[in-house]
């Protein structure tokens, strides 16, 4: 079997260049039947690839209900599987830069973003941001998150800090291992919590019944977070968290532990009523302050970012009263 790379243009995407022969079982078959067998694709992807013109029989490009003949051999231009963890370079109107200097800069991440490449995602990053932007950072890490030495979720926006240099990736992972960075988040929880200002000490696992969920489990990992409310709205409460650890949506599953989950976060326990009538599309959860010793210079820094607008404005519903549900 031949293969042939062709080159990519703009965002298209590769292909493969292979060669097939039908079988004598194959005989009579139409054409994107037999190519969705040959190359294990669906035979709608099949069909679209006859209609590209990428399958061809004899030099010359064969419709899919071409119907095949045994012993003859089809060209077909495969398209490569997308690398999960490439970097694309994109332009994130939203994404926020807070500081740039040589060694690290911080950013203000908006909701929808995700930190940096992963298998099934497949919208925007921190790190394709910051490409596009011609922000280069460091080259530490694995190849998918070169640079990154702390996540926010896909949902939660706020500030996060990205290593430009190495020594910088160095200091700052070592300052979140041995916790002595600053992460202050505000969050809006239904109900009131009682005490009004206490700790959550529970470990937290990966949920045994939800590949994409964690829980308080007993043979979990040691998580804190410290919390106080704010403001009491009666169906609900603005809360700040200072965390102690950086587990995996700790702010999301201690609260749902407590019975009081994060607003608008369908998918740790919040009520889809209250959430829509705040105009809620995702957790109100939001990374206000991030301080850290600065890898430049040794001083301390700190930097706080404002609620966007759907959070702000979930905030004035509630301070006047509503939602009606």
């Amino acid at each position: 079997m031949a293969v042939e790379h062709t080159r990519p243009t703009g965002s298209e995407p590769e292909y493969v260049s292979e060669r097939f022969t039908a079988t004598a079982e194959q005989e009579g078959s139409r054409l994107d039947a037999a190519v969705a067998t040959w190359t294990g694709l669906s035979r709608s992807a099949a069909a679209q690839l006859c209609a590209e013109e990428r399958v061809s029989f004899r030099g010359r490009p064969a419709p899919k209900s071409h119907r095949v003949g045994a012993a003859e051999t089809y060209t077909v231009q495969v398209p490569v599987p997308e690398d999960p963890h490439r970097i694309a370079a994109q332009h994130v109107p939203d994404l926020r830069l807070v500081h740039v200097n040589p060694g690290y800069v911080v950013i203000d991440k908006p909701a929808g973003v995700a930190a940096h490449p992963s298998p099934g995602w497949k919208g925007p990053t921190v790190a394709g941001a910051l490409a596009g932007a011609g922000i280069t950072i460091a080259t530490s890490g694995a190849p998918e998150r070169q640079g990154i030495v702390h996540r926010l979720d896909v949902g939660t926006s706020g500030l996060m800090v990205v290593a430009r240099d190495e020594n910088a990736y160095t200091v700052l992972k070592r300052a979140f291992k041995e916790r002595t960075v600053t992460k202050v988040y505000h969050t809006v929880v239904q109900g009131i919590p009682d005490p009004l200002k206490g700790t959550i000490d529970a470990p937290i696992g990966r949920h045994p019944g939800h590949e994409w969920r964690f829980a308080v489990l007993q043979d979990g990992r040691r998580s804190v977070t410290h919390y106080e409310v704010l403001e009491a709205f009666g169906r609900a409460s603005l809360v700040e968290v200072h965390l102690e650890t950086g587990r995996t949506h700790q702010i999301r599953v201690h609260f749902n532990a407590l019975q009081h989950p994060c607003c608008g976060d369908l998918t740790y326990g919040a009520d889809p009523a209250l959430s829509a009538g705040l105009g809620l599309t995702r957790q109100w959860l939001h990374a206000t302050r991030l301080g850290f010793t600065s890898p430049d210079t040794g001083e301390d820094v700190e930097y706080t970012s404002p609620y966007p607008a759907d959070l702000a404005y979930a905030v004035e519903t509630l301070r006047e009263g509503g939602p009606q549900l």
